[in-house]
């Protein structure tokens, strides 16, 4: 079987083309380029999509998977270059204190959330940053009076797991691509009859619904 060392796609911003790879049928979306990158052993999702300078959700949709789970000798599709249309805004460029605060903040309010939700959290507060509404850092936002009860109740002092860590990397990555503006998030269970339920849901990840 033929190795396909780089496949190029001319496409428009609306437009859809698929490929067929390892009986798989992969979709590209606003791309110039793309290659197939063939997994190698120690690898992990989170590895190459650093090494490739992309999101790891990026991937895993552009391989409709659901899951961040790869083998050694996997065929992935993954981008080459992003058409410039896809983003006006600069991706978010956090400081090491930046992201650790972050981290903590998100291990304090999403632990024992799925992965995506705790992205979605570390979102949040980019959002913020980039919102007139808000203050202009992230250390501003997370510290504001009375908006994140971890700042409260001291808890954002614990250090943060790996996967909170993680979340911001990869939130950090697609700000600036995603066109997700949730700018505030809630457990429904627990907040009732608020302001925040008068506002646009933007979606809803394990117990946690974001809006706008």
């Amino acid at each position: 079987m033929k190795t396909i060392a780089t496949v190029f796609a001319a496409v428009t911003l609306f437009s859809f083309h698929f490929i067929q790879s390892t009986d798989k049928r992969i979709f590209a979306q606003t791309l110039d380029e793309y290659n197939i990158y063939m997994v190698k052993k120690g690898e992990s999702l989170f590895d190459i999509a650093t090494q490739l300078g992309v999101s790891e959700m990026e991937i895993q949709q552009m391989n409709f998977k659901k899951t961040s789970k790869i083998k050694v000798g996997e065929k992935l599709v993954v981008p080459e270059k992003m058409k410039q249309e896809r983003s006006q805004e600069p991706p978010a460029k956090l400081s090491e204190n930046e992201q650790d605060l972050l981290a903590r903040l998100v291990h304090a309010e999403a632990k024992g959330e799925p992965y995506e939700g705790k992205i979605a959290v570390a979102e949040v507060v980019l959002n913020r940053v980039s919102d007139d509404r808000f203050p202009d850092s992230v250390k501003e936002v997370i510290y504001q009076d009375k908006q994140f009860q971890p700042v409260d109740n001291g808890s954002i002092n614990k250090p943060a797991d790996n996967e909170s860590k993680k979340a911001v990397t990869e939130a950090v990555k697609q700000s600036g691509k995603e066109d997700d503006d949730s700018v505030f998030f809630y457990n429904p269970d627990i907040v009732s009859k608020t302001w925040l339920q008068t506002r646009t849901v933007t979606k809803e990840i394990g117990n946690h619904r974001f809006a706008k």
